[in-house]
């Protein structure tokens, strides 16, 4: 099978980068979102990610111009999915979003369509079930921020077909990305292992054994993690880590069960970047927060 053409759906962190990263690999990309005003911020993200990859020399002019030109936006998923190969599904980790999602891709997109979820903890086959087309979905999950990270994992589901696998594997490559298969498990690999770290890095804080600074410090030099785990928590939404974390305690048992400071600071609104205060203050980083 052939894929030309690609729906993005959420133009938060995730959706928008995985959206420029397929328009950069060349496939005609449409970014869908309710949000006009999101829209707008990821095409600018796009623009000034070209950008910056020009001036390190990763990104050609000739490269940027065409990533313009191949990246579109909408707010009619309908629409959108109606000319598409594949989905992907980029929204928040709430089951009843993403169901919402899944139906209206399959109803609308082409038979020949594959849909998948860039989920980071939620089951395939659940997944799949919404869907009018199980053995055409699969799981491809990016990571944050997506035109830097190599790696997706693809989770099959219980009926995805090796066609849909070997098809989503050949867009990661196109996409300059290294992939793992992983069998279906909650939190696959990655997730597991970074809702843990960062779960533990939330008690150790919550205990005070160290300053968050420190905390991430520590983690960075010593055991040469890119970014602290709160750091990270920050990054990719407090919010998002614990939904994550409350999916993996329901499902793999207690050692996944949230830090209750972490509970706290997303009931009060410190959700990280995108609301300019998490673990830590944003607030005089605006510059920080829109990138």
């Amino acid at each position: 099978m052939t894929i030309e053409n690609i729906t993005v759906v959420g133009a938060g962190v995730m959706g928008r980068g995985i959206a420029y990263v397929s328009a950069l690999a060349g496939f005609s990309t449409t970014l869908v979102d309710i949000s006009g005003e999101k829209l707008e911020e990821a095409v600018v993200y796009a623009e000034r990610t070209a950008e910056k990859g020009m001036k390190l020399g990763k990104v050609t002019q000739e490269q940027a111009e065409a990533m313009t030109s191949k990246l579109q936006t909408s707010l009619e998923l309908e629409r959108a999915a109606a000319s598409t190969d594949l989905v992907i599904e980029a929204v928040p980790e709430n089951r009843k979003l993403k169901k919402s999602v899944m139906e209206t891709a399959s109803q609308y997109a082409p038979d020949h369509a594959i849909i998948a979820s860039n989920t980071s903890t939620i089951s395939p086959t659940e997944l799949a079930s919404f869907t009018n087309r199980p053995e055409q979905f699969t799981v491809m999950h990016f990571f944050n921020p997506v035109h830097r990270m190599k790696l997706v994992e693809i989770v099959k589901g219980l009926d995805t077909k090796d066609e849909t696998f070997a098809a989503i594997r050949m867009v990661a490559e196109q996409m300059g990305k290294e992939t793992v298969e992983v069998n279906e498990f909650p939190g696959f690999v990655t997730s597991r292992i970074s809702a843990m770290v960062g779960n533990e890095a939330f008690h150790m804080l919550q205990e005070g054994v160290a300053s968050a600074e420190d905390i991430d410090k520590a983690i960075k030099l010593g055991l040469n993690y890119p970014m602290g785990p709160l750091e990270l928590g920050d990054l990719v939404g407090l919010d998002t880590r614990l939904n994550n974390l409350k999916y993996l305690h329901e499902t793999l048992g207690e050692k996944y069960r949230p830090a209750p400071l972490l509970e706290q600071y997303v009931k009060a609104g410190r959700l990280g970047r995108k609301t300019g205060k998490g673990v830590y203050d944003y607030t005089d980083k605006s510059e920080l927060i829109r990138k």
